[in-house]
């Protein structure tokens, strides 16, 4: 793999210590196996490390490939990063000989350094390439996706991930404005958005719904959390942890549901002769739901809009 250097640009970790508490790493639970689904800057994962024992391990996954040369800095025994999605979390682990783990992290946000450096195509407030791939060496960029898409296709997207009820006015204007030139830079959409949206948000730039659905899409994010969400439940041994960070709407949608959905079994109608021991009984417990501090979010203003949701996987009832 080829090196990649690591500009300088500061990551604050939102809920730290909070994420790692939640993981319950004591006790015996140290010397056990767990998963950062999201290294990111690494925040998460060395904090992990430094309350693991000797036998625990720890596996982390990101597709940035700068967020992988920063993980190339930790050298320990107990540590291995992977460079692939967390959906693909089963697959890895087996193919390493790990078939369950006892906690796993999953911090959906993009990193202050992905949206602060300018060449990566995030962010609308400095000019850039259009590209926003979070892994540069696979799939296609924005530009080339807005190049290319219908334009019904472009208001679908525009109006499903980014909730924007001006989808439709944006995405016409793309279309007008690629017949004319390409869309290249981040600053040229920010523009179109700007100018298609009649009506703007207090305190919020009109490109923002834009600019995330868009990022969404191309990574795709939610389809990676919906597998990761059911690949994570199948790894966690009994009494294991599950910790996700969300940071819209969207993705806290599908945590609380899919939450919901092992924490509240559809029962039997109570009519029918059945054995309270034999009813379907819950798949796990929900252990907290919190939002940073009002001092985090002082300090860390990106940290506003996150939500974690923590989780523990139930022991199998033993048969009668």
């Amino acid at each position: 793999m080829n090196v990649v250097a690591v500009p300088e640009f500061q990551h604050r970790t939102v809920l730290l210590d909070e994420a790692v508490d939640a993981l319950d790493l004591t006790g015996a639970r140290a010397d056990g196996t767990y998963i950062d689904g999201t290294f990111g800057r690494g925040g998460h994962s060395r904090l992990i490390l430094s309350r693991l024992g000797p036998k625990g391990r720890l596996f982390a996954f990101d597709k940035d490939l700068q967020a992988i040369a920063t993980a190339g800095q930790i050298i320990d025994p107990r540590f291995e990063i992977v460079h692939d999605s967390f959906a693909t979390m089963q697959q890895a682990l087996a193919a390493r000989g790990v078939a369950q783990v006892d906690g796993i992290l999953l911090d959906l946000g993009i990193s202050s350094p992905q949206v602060d450096d300018a060449a990566r195509g995030f962010s609308f407030r400095n000019d850039g390439p259009l590209d926003m791939r979070m892994d540069t060496t696979r799939g296609v960029s924005a530009a080339a996706w807005l190049a290319s898409e219908t334009e019904q296709q472009l208001e679908r997207v525009i109006r499903d991930y980014g909730e924007e009820r001006f989808a439709f006015q944006i995405a016409k204007a793309i279309v007008a404005r690629r017949a004319v030139e390409p869309i290249s830079s981040t600053r040229q959409l920010a523009g179109i958005v700007a100018n298609a949206v009649k009506t703007r948000e207090k305190g919020k730039d009109p490109a923002t719904r834009t600019f995330q659905a868009i990022r969404i899409f191309i990574n795709k994010e939610l389809e990676d959390l919906e597998t990761g969400l059911s690949a994570a439940y199948a790894m966690l041994a009994p009494g294991a942890r599950m910790a996700v960070i969300s940071f819209h709407s969207l993705e806290d949608r599908m945590v609380k549901q899919f939450l919901a959905s092992k924490v509240k079994v559809e029962q039997p109608d109570r009519r029918l002769p059945i054995r309270a021991v034999d009813l379907p009984q819950p798949l796990m417990k929900l252990v907290t739901k919190m939002k940073p501090s009002d001092s985090e979010i002082d300090g860390n203003p990106r940290a506003r809009s996150a939500v974690m949701r923590v989780a523990e996987r139930l022991p199998a009832r033993s048969a009668p």
